[in-house]
């Protein structure tokens, strides 16, 4: 049976997720709310659902099994904390969009609170749920990268001083500084965790261009981030938001190496190649290379260019796990994942605050298991 669903915060967001749950079979769209009354109206109108304009009433008119949080707020994230914790007190399972709270601290609490009434939180992570790191899962589930060595990330928008369109006045934007870093760095963060694992130390470089500095802009829009893994891997994640346009790999790659391979993903949805390192099955014995040369690669084209693909897939992927029941700690894109993002996303502003000192991010909280699956 499909799961009554219903949508908090219908700007551009909201829309998106609510033509994800219309077409979606695993979602029964019932509902949607805003405090603008004109948005959820709007939304309602077009998808045949009924419209709330607070959540308290959608609550109390609607026998809700999900809610999907996707209002925004001051850097994309301070309006998520009161619904998602109105809902996860009212014993719903939640979505919310990332990054899970512009505070970490209310994150916490939306993590331990979803855990102690034994409900799931899930959070947009999106940037994962392709067709390319699902290949790039399985060459390491197979075992074809080895033991971890490096990841590198690169993450942005295109552009320059000539594109930089002055200071945005933007009521979640304008005097916060730190917008970029908590509001875009649960995707990539996210993503190397998922591929890597958890983080043990946190050491960031940030700053800005003249181009800012000269227009007031507060923004530390360029985000240098050396990680090391649990496992021993080492990371670098360099974030900038249209300061400059990135080259190799487009907007937005990743490449993660082994003792046996590496795998390249590049624009997120469309390309994934892997190269066999010498030695191993399908690649060229080392005598056959000569000097810096590489084995052939494994290239996999999606035939996907459009972002946007990642929504419904992320979000049938929450369906189905509610649907399907599965252990709270096997959520994908969990809220505990969410968390860790932000972790290290405060552990890089602590580092970038003290002078780009070591920092260990704050514990995540313990992994404890189902009771009922004993």
């Amino acid at each position: 049976m499909a799961l009554k669903v219903g949508i908090v915060g219908m700007r551009g967001i909201g829309n998106n997720h609510a033509d994800c749950h219309a077409k979606d079979e695993l979602s029964d769209f019932v509902a949607v709310c805003d405090v603008v009354r004109e948005r959820a109206d709007e939304t309602a109108e077009r998808h045949g659902v009924k419209a709330y304009y607070s959540l308290k009433d959608m609550l109390a008119h609607e026998d809700l099994d999900v809610v999907d949080v996707t209002t925004g707020g001051n850097e994309n994230g301070s309006w998520h904390y009161e619904p998602a914790m109105e809902a996860l007190d009212a014993g719903k399972h939640v979505l919310v969009e990332k990054p899970l709270s512009n505070d970490v601290r209310e994150a916490r609490e939306m993590v331990a609170t979803a855990a102690e009434k034994g409900v799931y939180l899930g959070c947009n992570l999106n940037h994962y749920f392709t067709e390319p790191a699902e290949i790039a899962k399985k060459y390491q589930d197979d075992g074809q990268l080895g033991e971890l060595v490096y990841c590198l990330h690169k993450m942005g928008f295109a552009g320059g001083e000539r594109t930089y369109g002055g200071l945005s006045k933007a009521p979640n934007v304008d005097g916060f500084p730190y917008f970029h870093v908590k509001a875009f760095l649960s995707h990539p963060l996210s993503v190397m965790r998922y591929f890597c694992g958890d983080v043990t130390h946190v050491q960031a470089f940030i700053d800005r261009p003249a181009f800012r500095k000269t227009a007031g802009d507060v923004m530390l829009s360029i985000n240098s981030i050396h990680l090391k893994f649990e496992n021993g891997c080492i990371g670098y994640l360099l974030s900038q938001r249209g300061d400059a346009t990135f080259g190799l790999g487009g907007w937005w790659s990743i490449e993660v190496a082994g003792t046996r391979g590496t795998f390249v993903i590049e624009n997120c949805v469309e390309k994934c190649t892997f190269f066999p390192a010498p030695g191993t099955e399908g690649a060229a014995q080392p005598e056959k290379l000569a000097m810096g040369s590489s084995p052939l690669p494994v290239v996999h084209e999606s035939g996907v260019s459009d972002f946007g693909a990642t929504f419904p897939r992320r979000i049938h992927a929450f369906l189905e796990d509610v649907t399907n029941g599965v252990a709270l700690e096997k959520l994908r894109a969990s809220g505990r994942d969410a968390l860790a993002a932000l972790e290290y996303t405060w552990a890089a502003m602590e580092s970038y605050e003290q002078g780009g000192i070591l920092v260990r991010p704050h514990p995540l909280p313990l992994l404890k298991g189902d009771p009922r699956r004993q």
